[in-house]
């Protein structure tokens, strides 16, 4: 198609080009993909020392790699943080889901910081899916509070199918939160499962967080979660819920009444509270820190981080034992071999166990 400015007759016409488009590729791209500078681990520990949160949090996720060589870089970083840790109070904060743990938590952490000042770490487990592994990691968006203070520090991690991996993770990243200076540690668990028996194997105090009119405080007697809490706390204590809250608050005395005293020699506590309005918050702290005077006094406090330190150095053993086991290239194949046969009726799966044990400490033996 002819243009009609380009003909003589309108050769006095100017026609501009027009503004020039901008590339579709973004300019800054390339700055984008420059990788930050790889800090070493003495840099690692000097900035968490100094407190910065930016250095601890790469310092955290080298800890939850599972790369190898990132694995040994972290355990040097741990150990050189270790001789600064240890100066904080530890608290375990579990319940099942939808009893309010990452609200609770948000009024938890904000009456400490106001109230008894110094710096807060909450490192919240978050359960990852079975099928696809992923986590939403999604806590930061239920403490809106402390997730604007300056003082916080709030580090989700997800399970990714393995439960004891992170609960030894989030114990190293405890010591790395210690060494930049906080002195107050949230850990959050799933709420399901065995995750509280790994939580009460590295804090000082556990927290049950507990509904009223669900069931649960007529499973109170069962044994389990009840018999490691150090404190139970009823939720949602607010409205027309006032008087269930208090009848649970009743049942799960009594049910205590059932357990024999705990080695700490104190007895835990039943409280309501309602952590949307924000009320019973103070009462709850009091009792706490209530029970760290109680423990210190009598050694407990102590000899419970004790027992912790010796339980862990047991569980990373048995932890390393399994992956040089599995990743084994012979047993592999042998394993594979085995799995067929038992499949098949050929052989028990106890015998089948007992032959590939075998073979593993013969090859361990010929080292």
């Amino acid at each position: 198609m002819e243009h009609p400015e380009n003909s003589s007759e309108y050769k006095g016409l100017t026609v501009n080009s027009g503004v020039e488009q901008p590339s579709i590729v973004n300019p800054y791209l390339s700055r984008m993909r420059h990788r930050r500078r790889e800090l070493s681990a003495a840099e690692m520990v000097e900035g968490i020392q100094k407190g910065n949160v930016t250095v601890l949090s790469r310092a955290v996720t080298l800890v939850e790699s599972v790369n190898p060589d990132h694995q040994a870089k972290a355990q040097e970083v741990i150990e050189k943080c270790l001789p600064h840790s240890g100066r904080s109070v530890r608290i375990g904060i579990s319940g099942v889901p939808g009893a309010g743990k990452s609200t609770s938590i948000d009024q938890f952490g904000i009456h400490l910081l106001s109230e008894r000042g110094g710096k807060l770490a909450v490192l919240a487990i978050d359960p990852s899916s079975e099928l696809t592994k992923g986590s939403i990691l999604g806590d930061k968006t239920r403490m809106e509070k402390l997730a604007q203070h300056p003082d916080s520090f709030i580090r989700p991690s997800p399970t990714a199918g393995s439960l004891g991996g992170v609960a030894r993770k989030t114990r190293e990243t405890i010591i790395l939160c210690e060494a930049a200076g906080f002195d107050k540690i949230f850990v959050e668990t799933v709420g399901v499962g065995q995750s509280e028996t790994a939580c009460h194997s590295m804090v000082d105090f556990f927290l049950l967080i507990q509904l009223a009119g669900t069931g649960d405080e007529l499973q109170g007697i069962k044994r389990g979660i009840m018999e490691i809490s150090d404190g139970i706390v009823i939720n949602k204590c607010d409205g027309e819920n006032v008087d269930k809250c208090h009848l649970a608050a009743r049942n799960f005395r009594n049910a205590l009444h059932f357990f024999p005293m705990p080695e700490s020699g104190w007895q835990p506590k039943v409280m309501c509270y309602s952590g949307f309005y924000g009320t019973g918050i103070k009462e709850i702290w009091d009792m706490i820190y209530q029970y760290f005077d109680f423990v210190k006094a009598n050694g407990y406090f102590d000899h419970r981080r004790n027992e912790q330190s010796k339980y862990w150095m047991y569980e990373t053993i048995n932890e390393q034992l399994r992956g040089s086991f599995y990743n084994n290239e012979a047993i592999r194949q042998h394993l594979a071999a085995e799995e067929r046969l038992v499949l098949a009726g050929g052989k028990t799966s106890f015998a089948a166990a007992g032959e590939l044990l075998d073979a593993y400490f013969d090859m361990m033996k010929g080292r």
